[in-house]
Order: C-alpha cells, then sequence, then structure tokens
C-alpha cells in the first residue's frame, strides 16, 4: 500500500482453492477470471455478509444494529472472514458487506478486489470499536447501504442509553 491505498491484494480461500488477487488500477481476478461486482439497484434485494466482533459487549452492539439492517434487504450472511467476504462482493456472490473489523491484514486486500471490481468501499472510523468500519457494495446500492447503516446505528446506540 501507499498513500493512496492498497497497491496489490492476495486472498486465498483454501476450502475452494481460489486464489483472488487484484492490482490497482490492473483490475480484480479469481484465478485468471476477471471479477465483477453485481449490478445490484435495490438494496431490499440485496444479499449482504457481516461479522460480529469476539468482545461480548461490541456483539451486543452489532446484534442491535444488524436488527435495523436484516428487514431492509434479502438477507444476511455470516461466513466468519472479513477479506474472503470482500472476495465474495468483488465476485458478485454477495451484493455488499459491512463489519467493524480494523485490522489492515483483516480487510484491505479485499477492499481492492471489490474497487477493482467496480464496487465502491467507504472507510469508516467511528469512536467506538463495535460500529462499522467497512462498508462495501455493488455502486448502485452503497449511498443506501450507508444510510441505513447509519440510521441503524443511530437506533442501536439509543436503545442502549
Amino acid at each position: 500500500m501507499d498513500e493512496g491505498g492498497g497497491l496489490a491484494g492476495v486472498i486465498y480461500d483454501p476450502l475452494r482453492d481460489e486464489l483472488f488477487t487484484a492490482t490497482r488500477g490492473g483490475g480484480a481476478f479469481v484465478g485468471e477470471a476477471r471479477l465483477r461486482v453485481t449490478d445490484k439497484a435495490d438494496l431490499a434485494s440485496a444479499l449482504v455478509g457481516t461479522g460480529f466482533a469476539y468482545v461480548a459487549d461490541s456483539r451486543r452492539l452489532q446484534g442491535r444494529i444488524l436488527a435495523g439492517v436484516v428487514g431492509e434487504v434479502r438477507d444476511v450472511r455470516r461466513a466468519g472472514s472479513a477479506s474472503l467476504d470482500l472476495a465474495s462482493v468483488a465476485g458478485g456472490r454477495l451484493d455488499a458487506y459491512f463489519e467493524s473489523v480494523d485490522a489492515p491484514w483483516d480487510w484491505m486486500a479485499g477492499a481492492l478486489l471489490v474497487r477493482e471490481a467496480g464496487g465502491r468501499v467507504t472507510e469508516l472510523h467511528p469512536d467506538d470499536p463495535a460500529l462499522p468500519r467497512i462498508i462495501a457494495s455493488a455502486p448502485a446500492i452503497h449511498d443506501a447501504l450507508n444510510r441505513l447503516l447509519a440510521e441503524a446505528v443511530q437506533k442501536a446506540q439509543n436503545s442502549i442509553d
């Protein structure tokens, strides 16, 4: 990476024996096949991936946030790997993804894959580590997903005050 973000990224899925690669300006691939995000335009029909923190208090807040999201999208999946979830967005297996992941090695390569596959990525910097930090999606649903998450976060925080 440099001051502009990721330059190159590699993610390997040992269960599927898939190697995902991306270079800034060079596209994103799984093996030799070029990756493209979905053309999903309706958030209500989007399949969304997410993950949860290891700390119980953070998971409680994240559960409240998820409650504000799940009824507004087609469905939510949790696979357990931020980098593979982001690769799934890049490859069109998921329409969107959000999580509170903050370690760069967990998300930087995946974010580059999404961007190089035509998707959008928003990096947030909340004070609370339980709140979403990475939002990635097909371009047409990105702003709506950001708004939905902001509303869900606000409701979740208000419910514990």
